[in-house]
Formats: C-alpha cells, structure tokens, sequence
C-alpha cells in the first residue's frame, strides 16, 4: 500500500487544509502560525514530494528561484490552483486543524515515512549477508533517525503512521526495530525497481507482516535440517572416498539444497507438475543426486571409472559435473518430473537451453498459463555478472515468443570467481545487479541461515506462480575448498579462507539451533547423519556389482524413435499430386476483405501460376511446401529469427499484415482443422540466446520442425559457444537427440567480407560420428526434401542448411511440381541440368565438382561458351559425405580430369574438407592416381572482398579457370 493511500490525514488534518494553508504560506509566509512558517520553510526536496504524493497538490519550497510545477503547471500559482477543490471558482478557506495537530506531529509522520520508504528502498545494504562476517553492512546515512532529526529523546513519543508497518501509531524505537528486522536481518530485499504497483505492494505486504521471516513447524524444521545433512554429508563422503578429485562441491552452500526443495515443494502446492534445473558445475553432483534423484551407486560408480551408459552405446561421454538427469519424484505425495539439464564449461550458455525445453514442455501440456513447468536456473555469482547470455536470456523472458511464465535465478554467490575478487568482477554492489533491466525482485540472503533461505525460496515460487515474472535469489555464502577440490585459495585470498578453516557449518549451525528449541535432541542430530552417511557407504559398496543396465534417452517424447541407420536416410518426404495442389491453394488464398500490398499481392499471384502450370517453384514456394504439408500430417513447425515474417530479403511472407489495420493473416496456419501448430517469432537481436533457447525447444519435442534463422549467415559466428557445445556434440556427450535446423543465408553476392559467408569450414570442422548434416543446397525441391526429411525419418539430427541470397529469384534455381511428388526425394549431389545435351561419359573432359550457388555461374558460362565435354555436379550435403553413390557417378568419367570449383577462399567453404574424401572416392570410383585439383579464390583473412568490382573479376576469373583445360 503506497505512503498516500496510507496517509490521506496526517495526524487527523486532512491534505485539503495542509494544501491551502501551504497556499496562504506563498501568498504570505506572515499569514501562517509562526511554526507552521518554519514548517514550510524547511521542508527538503523529498519532503515536499512526499507531500505531494500525500496531497496530490505541487509542494514548492519558496527558497526555491526557479519552482518545479507539475505535470502540465508551469507557475506557482497555476499549482496552488491544481489544489482546489473542482467545484470552486475561489480559493477554499482553511479548514479547521484539530487540537491535536501540529507542525511537529505532520513531521513526525513524514520523517518517519521517510525512514520506512528509506527502509524498503536501501535496506539491504544495511542486512546482515555475508556468513563469514568479513563484510560489514554499509552505514547508510537515511537508514538512521538522526538523518530525519530524531535523537535519544525523540525515539519514545509516539508517531502517526496511519497503517503503514500494519499499525496506526509507534515510536521510533519501535519502528526503527520492526524496520532492522524486516530489512536488515539476514535477508536483504530490492524490489522498489518493479514497476508494477500490485507487484510492489504484494512484496511489501508479504515481507512487514512477517518481519521477512517463515514461522517454520517442528516438522519442517526436521525437513530443513534433513536437506543440510544430505547435501554436508554427499561433499563430505566425496571428499574423503575421491580426495583430490575435482568437483566443483557445494561445501558452503549448502543451504542451496534446502531452497531447492522448498521450490519443489510449495510449487507442488501450486499446481507444478515439472521443475526443468539449468545450471553450471557448483554443487551439480548435490543436485543431480539429492534433489533430482540419480542413485548415489550410480554417482560413485562413475567416480570410479565406469562409463555412465551401457557399452552398447557409442559416445564420448562427459565429466560427472557436466551430466543431466532425468526423474520422477514424489514430492508432498504428488508426482514431480525434475529435469536437470546438461551444461558444458561454459558456464550460462545453459540458461536459453533450459528456458527453450521448458517452453517446449509447456506447449506438450497444453499450459498456456504457465504454471504447470517451472524452470530454475543457478549461476555462479562471477558469471552472472559477466557473461552477456544471462542478459540476452532475461531480455528475453518476456517476449511473446519465448517467455516460459517467469524464471527463479538462483546465484550461489561464492564472493569470489576462480581467483578474482568482487571488486575485479563487476561494476556494481551485487552481482544480482544486471537482473534489474527487468525491474523484477532481487533477494539477498546469508547462507547461513538456513531457515532464512528457506523462507526467501517459499517467497521466489509464490511470486512466480503468482506473477509469471522471474525472480533472483542471491544466496550468498562461500566456497569452503577453493574453485576446485585441487585448488589452493590460499595462493588468493589468504584471509578469506583462513575465516573459512575455522567455519563452523551451515548443518552444525541449524542443527545447536533446532536443539537448543528443543526440536531435536543432540542424539537425534548426530543419528540423522550416521544415518545417512551409512546410507552413502552402503551405495558405496554397492559398487562392486553395479553395471548400466539403461541409458537416459529414447524415453517420453523420444520413445518411438531410435538411433540414426542406414546410409541413405531419405525417408519419405514425395507429396501425392492432389495433396501439392491442396496445399497450393491454402497456401494462395487470401481472406475477403483483406487488404494485401501491391508488391506481395504480385508474389502470390505467380504462385498461383506455379500450382496451376507446375513449373517455376521458388524458394519460398518449397519452403513453404514442406512447412505447410509438415503441418498437415500433424507436426508442429517453430520459426525464429530476425525479419523471419517477412524473410530478410523480402521472399518468405509467411506473416501477411493488411495495409489498413495491420491485422495479421498467417497461411500456415490455416491448413486445416486437424494441422499441426505453426508458431512464426521475429527474434531479439540475439544470436546465442534465440538459438539455445530453439535448441532446448528440440530437445524436448522430437514432433516439431524446429528452424533458427540467421539474418546473414555470419550472425551465425555470435552463437558459436551453442554450436559448439550443443548442436556438434551433445548426442555424444549426452545422448541428447536434436532436430534442429539452422538456415544460414550463405553465398558471395559482392556484398562484402561479413555478408557472405556462414563459414561453413567451421561446421565442416566439427563433423564426425554422424553427428549432423552440413547442405548448401541449390533447388527449391531439395530444400523442401531435406525440410520434410527432418520429421520423416525415426531419428533426429541437427540440420545445417547453408541458404541462398541471389538464388531466391535465380531463373534457373527453380523447381517442377514433379519433383515434390511421385517418387521424388532429397538428393545428397545433383546432376548437370543439361546432362542429356553433353557428350556421353565417354567424351567428358572435365568434371567439375561445386557446392550452391557457383554451379549456375559455370552453368551459364559453360553454356554461354558452348563447351559440351565439362560435367557439373553439385555436392548438395557435405556431411555425411556421400562417398558410395558419388564413386559410383564418377566411375563413369574415364577419360576425364576433376576439378573442385569454390568461390570462397582455399582455406574457407568446403576445400579442405572434401579433398581427402574426394581422393577417397576417386579411388573407389577405379581412378587411381587421380586427383581433384582446387579453383577458387586464393586463401584469404577475410571471406570476401568489399569492393564490388574486384568481386567480379575475382567471379569472373575462377569461373574462367574452371571452365578452361
């Protein structure tokens, strides 16, 4: 409740009087009491704008030269008109003060609402925080009575609050003692950042009525004190059996455990029925084992070098604290799905993945309020401050495309990151700082209290599920071992960690606590941990027999598919010839009464003529072929990107808006009754976050075609760290299978060095075991194959599709309706249009292998120039390279030489990929002894030349020399 609606009447004078005695002050400061003149005359800046809250009236100091009216009033006197009443032509009389009212008492009251706004706004800096004590509160000058002119004898007479800290009247000592623990306890709260006013109100009521504390039952105190002992004697166990071993443990932090499964719990309460946990190695084992669920037999078992999958499974596997899992628990006698998901080194780049799966599982339940899956990620407090993707992943957070209902961000603020300080780490107070671009509640809160974290932790999954917005929690506590378990911090930060050795525990700690209230007896305390420490040896033992007998995948959502197969994979993508004109027609049609643009209106009628002529198929055309006729049959389809609406270079126009209202119309998604969901997301500014949020939406739904679009194919180079950790290596990893398509416009158009090449050298780099499939693909019907191909097969594989510019509108880079249907499938290389008009195999001279969009430039030369003895083959696939089939087309070019043709340069695009495979498949292909030599630009620091001159006698002269023997 804000300080106005509390305090209409200060001490019983109503704001009317206040206002007009204020006007009477202007006109003549001598016309007042003399102590309603001082009153006045030292009101400060926040004073007066108190008063105005209070009384909606422009309060002006009359020391002030230059008066600061309100809104719309320019002059003092316009102002003291805003402050009468609407009905009056004059200026109202003073109404009658009572008795009881006095200039002192109206400043008691302000004063003190000073104090409590002071409080709510800047108290945290004044909270008790840090477990080791190492860093003392902040003396914040407006956190003491003194600032507001309250001394020793002014701390007992009682003051008019008028509701506000839920009472009528307190003194000073009171207030101010109400105030220190609701604020400056072991909880420090931001939330006057959150612009919403039930927002603000619901904390602040939450928080005064309770002094900011849970009245915990002797059950759940147990319940607490239980999580501190499993998560204490996990690290304990680890680091006595496996001394030395690295993982990253949770030794003073343990609290964290605790918070965790309180969110669990009352979000239970509260309709959760999935928890989906990204975060980095700090306390994952904990996690992964105490709060997910993974056996302890299985944990040890790996911390004895066992693989954690059966030997049946190829893969290269991951260290323990970078693995996820996967259960269902029984939490407050309800079902629970946890998911953990993997995470590499790199610190946040899980947050988007995280947040992306749990949108996916969302849209899997049907939740479209967002309350059924919770996703809580956990940072390191140095990495939240310094990594750019926990910005990218919050300003995403409320964008209608990729919200998920509200985050709970959970810092496990160590106070130091590896070796660096605080002060090194980051520019401001707290590393929960960046978290306020989002005005959402920041809670700081003393590791050490555990009850505290408890609390705090109820308070993130309320406001979650009530408001749908994220939250942070920044427990802040340390590290006990250093960054590892084989660091020495001593080397760092000496006196930290020698506060550290003498530090008793976050269990010890609650545990003289809860027998000191006589909740449990010493021998209760010390049995629970015997207990389960006995628990640990027996899993320990366990051991000796223990084998993987299942692997975490090919489950739910992934049950009816299985491991990639055969060599070919085409799967069945051909439409049915009434099937193609169907979906011709949903895709033409335009409502009645909608207002399309000229230009557009252009396109769709040449798409027409495409259907009803079946020649002429662009890009766009497959394109939206293979997504419409996905749809049909029941597959969901995901776009996103920048400009994906309407496609970069203006050829998709899969979002049609009326040129009057703007009203949108999405073909797409009027297929039919009974179609799939097509959801289209013009995307943030954001490469790496977009893309692993796509990445963490396939993960979790195998049954939609999920695509990212790059506005250029360079953007691409922002979310390598997702490319390189996720898309490349994460089945091999992890065993997590994804369908995700990047489309990555790619091709050299003159228009300089960063908008020509998607570097496909660099996926080509990370190709090996079957791990995904590289296309620069040069028709509109393969595009649609290798679209469909996606959903078609019983495996799913990352697809890279380089993506044309110039080729959208080529003439020649079209399709017949014939090669959508019948028979027709995706092609891993493509013959020479004009193979039926060259010389017989015989008679060929020369064989020229390419990739995209250089095969029609050497098409239209070669025809130009009449040569009849040069075969053109495309390499539409890179990878898997397919080396049987194209031995077996080359076989047939005895008498020919081989030529790779490429317009980026030597140590860029495919050269070094291809020529040992290409030597390969020669020699397979029974030409022994020969070679394919290399055509293209020269190596080059840049992909290409800015100067469009040069890039066309660069063109013009590889083209030459590939066309010349």
């Amino acid at each position: 409740m804000s300080a106005a609606a509390n305090l209409t009447a200060l001490s019983g004078i109503s704001a009317e009087y206040i206002a007009n005695l204020y006007k009477e002050f202007l006109k003549n400061p001598a016309g007042v009491d003399a102590s309603w003149k001082v009153f006045f005359s030292d009101l400060r800046d926040d004073e007066t704008a108190l008063l105005k809250e209070i009384t909606g009236a422009s309060w002006t100091p009359n020391h002030q030269k230059k008066p600061q009216a309100p809104f719309g009033v320019t002059t003092a006197d316009e102002a003291l008109k805003s402050a009468k009443p609407a009905n009056s032509s004059k200026a109202a009389a003073p109404a009658a003060a009572p008795a009881a009212a006095s200039p002192q008492a109206i400043k008691d009251s302000m004063q003190a609402l000073m104090l409590i706004r002071s409080f709510r706004t800047m108290g945290h800096f004044g909270a008790n925080l840090d477990p080791l004590g190492m860093k003392q509160p902040k003396a914040i000058p407006e956190l003491d009575p003194a600032y507001y002119g309250f001394s020793g004898s002014d701390m007992d007479r009682p003051i008019y609050l008028g509701g506000v800290l839920g009472v009528e009247n307190a003194t000073m000592r009171h207030i101010l003692e109400v105030l220190r623990a609701t604020y400056c306890g072991s909880v420090g709260i931001e939330y006057q950042q959150i612009i919403s006013l039930e927002e603000r109100s619901w904390i602040q009521d939450r928080v005064e009525q309770t002094t900011n504390r849970t009245s915990f039952t002797a059950d759940e105190k147990k319940a607490i004190y239980k999580n501190l002992t499993a998560a204490q004697g996990l690290e304990d166990f680890l680091h006595t059996k496996y001394v030395g071993t690295k993982r990253f443990g949770l030794d003073g932090g343990e609290a964290y455990v605790a918070a965790l499964e309180e969110i669990m719990l009352r979000g239970v309460q509260k309709g959760v029925k999935e928890v989906v946990i990204g975060m980095a190695h700090r306390g994952r084992l904990n996690t992964l084992t105490n709060v997910v669920g993974k056996p302890f037999t299985k944990l040890f078992a790996e911390f004895n070098g066992m693989p954690s999958v059966p030997s049946d499974i190829p893969g290269s596997g991951d260290v323990k604290y970078h693995m996820g899992y996967t259960n269902d628990r029984t939490v407050g006698g309800e079902s629970l799905h946890v998911t953990l998901t993997p995470n590499p080194s790199h610190l946040e780049v899980v947050n988007p993945v995280a947040v992306g799966r749990v949108r996916a599982k969302q849209a899997q339940r049907k939740d479209i309020f967002r309350k059924q899956v919770v996703p809580v990620v956990v940072h390191g407090d140095a990495a939240f401050a310094g990594q750019g993707l926990v910005m990218e992943t919050l300003m995403m957070s409320e964008l209608k495309g990729y919200t998920v209902g509200g985050t709970i961000n959970l810092i496990i603020n160590n106070q130091v990151g590896f070796t660096t300080n605080p002060e090194f780490a980051r520019s401001g107070p707290y590393s929960s700082d960046l978290a306020k671009m989002l005005a959402c509640p920041i809670i700081h809160v003393n590791g050490d209290d555990a009850e505290a974290v408890v609390h705090v932790a109820r308070l993130a999954i309320d406001y979650r599920q009530q408001f749908n917005r994220d939250i942070v929690i920044d427990l802040i506590c340390y590290r006990r071992n250093g960054h590892n378990e084989g660091d020495e911090p001593m080397f760092t930060q000496p006196i930290m960690y020698k506060a550290i050795k003498g530090h008793e525990t976050v269990r010890s700690v609650y545990g003289k606590q809860l027998v000191s209230e006589g909740v449990l007896t010493e021998a209760d305390a010390k049995g629970q941990v015997d207990a389960f420490m006995k628990g640990l040896d027996d899993a320990y033992a366990a051991t000796q027999s223990y084998k993987v007998n299942k692997a975490d995948w090919f489950e739910g959502q992934w049950s009816k598919l299985r491991p990639a197969h055969g060599e070919e994979r085409r799967g069945e993508t051909a439409l049915k010839d009434d099937q193609l004109k169907n979906l011709g027609d949903k895709l033409t049609h335009i409502p009645n009464g909608f207002n399309l643009n000229a230009k557009i209106a252009r396109q769709f009628d040449a798409k027409k003529d495409m259907f009803k002529t079946g020649e002429g198929f662009d890009w766009a055309t497959g394109e939206a072929l293979a997504y419409a006729s996905l749809l049909e049959e029941g597959f969901g389809v995901r776009l996103s990107g920048q400009d994906v609406g309407r496609g970069t270079f203006s050829h998709r126009h899969a979002v049609l808006k009326d040129q009057d209202t703007e009203t949108r119309y999405v073909p797409m998604q009027n297929i039919g009754p009974n179609q799939g969901a097509f959801d289209i997301y013009e995307s943030p500014l954001s490469e790496a976050a977009v893309l692993g949020f796509e990445l963490g939406y396939s993960w979790a739904e195998p049954n939609s075609l999920i695509c990212w679009e790059a506005q250029f194919g360079d953007f691409v180079n922002g979310a390598q760290v997702i490319i390189d950790q996720y898309i490349s290596s994460a089945e091999s990893k992890w065993l997590r299978m994804s369908g995700l398509t990047m489309l990555l416009p790619h091709g050299f158009e003159g228009q300089g060095p960063e908008h020509s090449s998607a570097r496909p050298e660099r996926f080509l780099q990370l190709c090996a075991e079957d791990n995904m499939q590289v296309c620069n693909l040069t028709t509109p019907a393969n595009y649609f194959h290798a679209l469909r191909r996606q959903m078609k097969r019983d495996f799913r594989k990352p697809l890279i599709i380089m993506t044309p510019k110039s080729l959208l509108r080529h003439k020649l880079a079209v399709s017949k309706a014939a090669d959508f249907t019948g028979q027709s499938t995706f092609h891993r290389f493509l013959w020479d249009d004009a193979w039926n008009t060259l010389e017989k195999p015989a008679g060929i001279k020369r064989v020229i292998m390419c990739s995209g969009k250089v095969y029609y430039d050497l098409f239209e030369e070669r025809e130009k120039r009449g040569l009849k003895d040069i075969m053109i083959l495309r390499l539409e696939q890179f990878y898997p390279f397919p080396q049987k089939a194209l031995a077996r087309e080359l076989s047939q070019y005895k008498n020919a030489d081989f030529v790779w043709v490429q317009e980026e340069p030597k140590n860029q695009g495919g050269w070094f990929f291809v020529n040992p495979l290409l030597e390969d498949t020669l020699t397979e292909a029974g030409h022994k002894g020969k070679r394919f030599s290399y055509v293209g630009r020269v190596a080059a620091a840049a992909p290409a030349t800015g100067y469009a001159k040069r890039h066309a006698e660069e063109q013009a002269a590889l083209v030459g020399e590939a066309l010349t023997r």
